[in-house]
């Protein structure tokens, strides 16, 4: 098939006829000459850049670029001539440059260059397509999508806050962005801006917002100017800062949460194009803001007593941890405040009242704290004050200042209550070297004033100091060994004084710490109260106990029963009950085959709580016995009312119960109390036949002590149980003989 082809004439290719096409070219055509002069300006350069051809023809192409490349430019272009390495010429990019207004356009850029003329000059020529709502669209979505993944990741909120506005300033050269935060008084926060002169940010963080403010924004976000920007214009002008534009950004639930503002320093006037820029970014800034409040309710709450508002324990550690690494001659007082009888308050009140009691407390501890003193609430009715550069006498008068404080009745729900705190008191460095040691020392004092004059205060001393380091050392170990499984338990046996039968035994904890050695109950019981894992080695005890029982079964031995000693501590947990009923479904044990042993203490106290919690132990038909009776003040009146099922009889009345008439008295009158209220009655400490032959007389049931055996190992006390037992006289009577 053939081809048409039309004859080349002059006017085809006549130059006019090219450079119309490029007057009227979409796009912006530049051309310059081999001295860099502006030769050639066509119509869309005029819009693009809002110059006439005649202002710019002529003059060197460096009065189009952006300010901060105009001294540089001539130099970019003669490297090129000189040596023909295309850096620009030959590919496209996107560019920024000011127009005639002050505005800034951004443009997609593409350089020529040819060797024009007999002489070969180097001519370059630039095409401009202006691409500005096109390209801020997609960097506002790159922007956006930046943040959120910033945001999905570790980075902190600041860091995230700090990229928004460094994104915000790029598309507006010479300018500062702040993010700031609505705070719930109505004040200002920066998030960031770290571009904003320091009296202008202070200014606007001092500024309250009015509820016409707040109303006004919720109404038009673009009030945000008027708050940001024209109450402090005179200001801000001193300072160099000539424009802003503002928005405020709305929460999800509709509040006003934060402002993003973009001022300029720029002098002539900007476009309004700005403003869109920071209408596209409100929305991931309120996301930002979203994430900073959750992070800091999550920080509060962490933090934060969430009842006071005061430090939390932990975050008290870390301020006193901060303290004592400060350099030079440090030191503080540590004041650890208990609320006298706070039980009182509750069971008359309520928990709620309770809560509104410890809340008003906390406000009157506050309003006596200067701004300094670190305030904590450690417990439940427990307060911790940190008074820094304070001495010991410095730390008493403020503490009298409290004691004086608290007499003055205090009001909740229309109740006049009155309070008061018993006060330990610890110094840095003289009574520890950190926060722990501080705390626990104070606690040591605070226990002894609520002991000797409750609303009282005491210093720590020396000896207290060794006492709770004592403490500390063995409640770190012993938290360790309950962890590791290091405790374990010995058992006692217990045997019918009528028939010489084993009637059950005991379970004794026995701690033996591989560096420490072997520690005395009578030690870390003690400790494990005033630590707090009391109930741990309760709980470990009770499951222990249930699985020994079963294990001597499986193996041939059958101990009736096991008793195992609970504080006081454990009757306060309405969990207790639950967990013995777990256990024995667990190990499939009748509930007679366990016991469960309480002191007087639990008795003297006799709280609704206290006394339920007996009265379901007994409901599954596990066994109760009071420990020790006849050592602390119980009243025979409480004895009746609790459901017990033994009593046991202290050894300190055994000792010398051939030779000391009181103490026969007394345990004869406890015994016969026993089995009148049909109890069984046990005495520990039989070491002697004398006194087996007396208590048997007496017709105690069961007897218990080296005289039979000592406390011993599961392994141990299985062997001793198939061997021969000591038979006692009275044990060979016949039944009849021991009637007459």
């Amino acid at each position: 098939m053939g081809k048409e082809v039309f004859p080349v004439t002059e006017e085809n290719v006549n130059s006019g006829i090219c450079m119309d096409m490029l007057e009227q070219a979409r796009d912006g055509v530049i051309i310059i000459d081999d001295r860099n002069c502006i030769v050639f300006f066509n119509h869309a350069a005029e819009k693009l850049w809002e110059y006439t051809a005649d202002e710019v023809m002529g003059r060197n192409v460096k009065c189009l670029v952006p300010t901060e490349y105009r001294s540089q430019h001539d130099g970019f272009i003669a490297h090129n001539r000189e040596t023909g390495i295309n850096r620009i010429v030959g590919t496209s990019r996107e560019i920024t440059f000011e127009s005639k207004s002050g505005d800034y356009v951004s443009a997609e850029m593409s350089i020529s260059t040819a060797l024009i003329g007999p002489d070969k000059k180097r001519y370059y020529m630039a095409f401009m397509k202006g691409v500005t709502e096109e390209s801020h669209r997609r960097k506002l979505l790159d922007l956006q999508n930046t943040v959120f993944r910033s945001l999905s990741g570790d980075m902190l909120i600041q860091d995230v806050a700090d990229l928004v506005c460094q994104g915000v300033e790029e598309f507006v050269p010479n300018s500062v962005a702040v993010l700031m935060l609505l705070t719930s008084d109505h004040t200002l926060q920066i998030l960031s801006g770290s571009g904003l002169p320091r009296r202008f940010a202070t200014a606007l963080e001092h500024m309250t917002l009015t509820e016409a403010d707040i109303t006004a924004l919720a109404n038009d976000l673009d009030e945000a100017s008027s708050v940001v920007w024209e109450s402090y214009r005179s200001l801000g002008i001193s300072l160099g800062l000539h424009d802003c534009w503002a928005s405020a950004i709305r929460a999800p639930n509709g509040k006003i949460s934060g402002i993003l503002a973009l001022y300029s320093r720029n002098q002539h006037k900007v476009a309004e194009w700005p403003r869109k820029i920071v209408s596209g970014a409100v929305p991931f800034c309120g996301v930002v803001i979203e994430q900073y409040e959750a992070r800091q309710h999550i920080s509060q709450l962490a933090n934060y007593d969430p009842l006071t508002g005061f430090l939390n324990r932990t975050s008290l550690h870390k301020v006193l941890r901060n303290m004592i690494s400060q350099p030079g001659d440090n030191h503080f007082a540590v004041l650890l405040l208990d609320l006298d009888r706070f039980r009182d308050i509750n069971d008359a009140l309520g928990h709620v009242q309770g809560d509104t009691f410890l809340k008003v407390i906390a406000e009157r501890l506050k309003k006596l704290c200067r701004s300094n003193y670190v305030l904590s609430r450690s417990g439940g009715d427990d307060f911790v004050i940190v008074i820094p550069n304070a001495t010991a006498d410095m730390a008493v008068d403020f503490t009298k200042t409290i004691i004086n404080a608290m007499q003055r009745p205090l009001d909740v729900a229309g109740n006049q209550l009155s309070a008061s705190f018993s006060t330990g008191i610890a110094t840095f460095p003289e009574n520890g070297p950190d926060g722990e040691s501080l705390i626990s020392h104070a606690e040591v004092a605070m226990r002894q004033a609520k002991k000797e004059a409750r609303g009282s205060y005491r210093l720590v001393s020396t000896i207290d100091s060794k006492d709770a380091q004592d403490r500390l050392v063995l409640g770190s170990a012993l938290r360790d060994s309950l962890s590791k499984g290091l405790l374990n338990l010995h058992y006692q046996p217990q045997i019918e004084a009528r028939t010489g039968q084993i009637y059950g035994v005991e379970a004794l904890a026995r701690w033996n710490h591989p560096t420490l050695g072997n520690i005395f109950p009578s030690r870390f019981i003690a400790v494990a109260e005033e630590t707090g894992q009391i109930e741990a080695i309760g709980r470990w005890s009770l499951e222990e106990a249930c699985r020994q029982i079963v294990a001597w079964e499986r193996d041939g031995v059958h101990i009736p029963v096991v008793s195992v000693n609970l504080s006081a501590a454990h009757f306060h947990n309405r969990g207790l009950v639950p967990m013995i009923a777990a256990l024995l479904d667990k190990y499939g044990l009748a509930p007679e085959r366990l016991t469960v042993e309480i002191t007087e203490s639990v008795m003297m106290e006799e709280s609704e709580e206290t006394m339920n919690v007996l009265a379901a132990i007994r409901k599954l038909g596990v066994g109760l016995s009071m420990d020790d009776f006849g050592t602390g003040f119980s009243s025979l009146s409480r004895l009746t009312r609790l459901p017990l099922t033994e009593i046991k009889i202290d050894r300190s009345f055994i000792m010398n119960l051939e030779h000391d008439a009181n103490a026969q008295a007394v345990t004869t009158a406890v015994i016969g109390i026993g089995n009148r209220l049909g109890m069984t009655v046990v005495t520990e400490g039989v070491e002697t036949e004398a006194q087996y032959d007396l208590l048997e007389s007496l017709h105690c049931d069961v007897l218990q002590g080296y005289l039979f055996a000592r406390p011993m190992s599961a392994t141990d006390l299985e062997a001793w149980a198939r061997q021969p037992r000591l038979l006692m006289p009275a044990m060979t009577r016949k039944p009849d003989q021991g009637q007459s």
